[in-house]
């Protein structure tokens, strides 16, 4: 386990860089320097926290320099940047990364890989985010698909990326839709990118990935949301991965490393659109996809290790023995809260409290000047982002953000972005790409077509319609 830290016993110090410099720039001239190895995922921004918006913001480096201010020690940071979890794993076992932040499939397998040497063995530190229904992996197939459910993939091809989050969420959806993977549906181990231009070419039916592939794909046309990972209605989270014995050589930069991450979390739940620009301006991603999943209603920030995530992640080891080559784990004994409680006792805030307190994604807040209501419900609350406006409008309920949309193309004002939660499961989704029901004078938006269909199955008397279409009908 790893060893606590306190800065009541330091020992050692760190020398950092300047904000923002390359490593190119950070070790030159620093030989002496302790190194620090982080690996992490740029395109995955539920890691962000430790990760693109850490890396971007400079928390960690500002934590070493208050360190080097105290004792002189140099050290110098190395940022390593890769598309899934699964090459960070490898340098991991190879002794090259000491951090690392990855899904909860890819940690599995982390601590698996690498418990049997002492030099590479990891524990799980710290959560980035998480959702608790699992809205964070989906199924995306081409726009123009006739799929409208997981069975409609039986004996097609789909692309996912084999141990990742997106591939665990296949596994079981695939599983409790009874279809085997392998037989029922051929699953072709690819990187994100690749899978997407795959999709896009038709080289496969469908494509299960984590985020921010499916959001992105589906803002970019080429693709639609076939399956909601919410329907499994189970935890899917992100989280930070160390290797023990770097820690126990140095614990002061776990611990700079976690208060880093406290300060990056704080300043995605309370600026969350500038958050999402400095993401998207520092990964290539757009700025909607990213406010899609680190806006209000999206992705639950939160370092603490619950106690119902730990129990996710074993629920999550059978389905990895399905897959492929897993050594057993002890889950329990791979999770480690101890530097995290200690970082939380040098920030002055309690661990104990805060792990106890439901958590839940930040919420659209203010009044909803349209509708003349105020924003309090999150599972009816949109948000309408104007081209023009440097802050999203709130929209009270579905019905209410049609309205303010009808309401702007009347006065000619562009709409950069609209986002609104579903209104069976409650996962934040693009409003022109939901699927929406007119039930007498309500709109209701759904993800999928098989929502929308779960819905009028019980309510007749609805009807589905488009976006534009639900613009124009809705009463102001």
């Amino acid at each position: 386990m790893l060893r606590p830290y306190s800065s009541l016993v330091l020992t050692a110090a760190v020398a950092l860089l300047a904000t923002g410099c390359s490593l190119e720039d950070t070790t030159a001239g620093s030989d002496d320097a302790v190194p620090v190895v982080i690996g992490y995922q740029s395109k995955t921004i539920n890691t962000v926290t430790a990760g693109t918006l850490l890396r971007a913001r400079g928390y960690l480096e500002q934590r070493l320099q208050e360190l080097t201010e105290e004792t002189g020690t140099k050290y110098s940071v190395e940022w390593q940047d890769y598309d899934t979890g699964a090459p960070i794993t490898a340098q991991m076992v190879a002794e090259k990364i000491d951090i690392g932040s990855m899904g909860d499939y890819p940690m599995l397998i982390n601590g698996s890989r690498t418990q049997a040497n002492p030099r590479s063995k990891t524990e799980i530190v710290s959560v980035t985010g998480y959702n608790p229904e699992g809205a964070l992996n989906m199924v995306v197939v081409p726009p123009s698909s006739p799929a409208t459910t997981l069975a409609d993939l039986a004996g097609r091809k789909v692309s996912a990326s084999v141990g990742s989050a997106g591939h665990g969420t296949l596994v079981r959806a695939l599983d409790r839709a009874g279809i085997e993977p392998g037989t029922g549906v051929e699953v072709l181990n690819q990187q994100p990118p690749v899978g997407s231009s795959a999709l896009e070419s038709g080289q496969v039916e469908a494509l299960s990935q984590f985020v921010a592939w499916p959001g992105l794909l589906v803002f970019q046309d080429k693709a639609k949301l076939l399956y909601d990972g919410a329907e499994l209605n189970t935890p899917t989270l992100h989280g930070v991965v160390v290797r023990e014995a770097y820690a126990d050589e140095h614990p002061e930069v776990v611990d700079a490393f976690l208060r880093a991450q406290l300060d990056a979390t704080h300043f995605i739940r309370t600026e969350p659109l500038e958050a999402a620009r400095i993401v998207a301006e520092d990964s290539g991603l757009p700025q909607e996809v990213v406010y899609l999943y680190n806006g209000p209603g999206g992705t639950t920030f939160d370092t603490t290790l619950r106690p119902e995530l730990v129990e996710a992640l074993k629920a999550d080891v059978p389905y990895l023995k399905s897959i492929g080559d897993f050594a057993d784990l002890d889950v329990e004994g791979f999770v480690d809260d101890a530097p995290l409680r200690a970082a939380f006792d040098a920030e002055g805030q309690n661990y104990d409290a805060t792990v106890t307190t439901p958590g839940s994604p930040t919420a659209v807040t203010g009044t909803d000047p349209v509708c003349g209501t105020p924003a309090t419900d999150p599972a009816l609350a949109g948000e309408v982002w104007f081209a023009d406006a440097t802050q999203t409008q709130p929209a009270a309920s579905p019905t209410c953000l049609l309205r303010a949309v009808k309401q702007a193309r009347a006065e000619g004002r562009d709409v950069r972005s609209a986002y609104i939660p579903d209104a069976e499961l409650g996962t934040r989704w693009f409003a022109d790409k939901a699927v929406w029901v007119r039930d007498g004078d309500t709109f209701l938006p759904f993800t999928t077509d098989a929502a929308a269909g779960r819905y009028l199955r019980v309510h007749p008397a609805g009807t589905v319609v488009t976006y534009d279409r639900a613009v124009e009908e809705v009463r102001q």
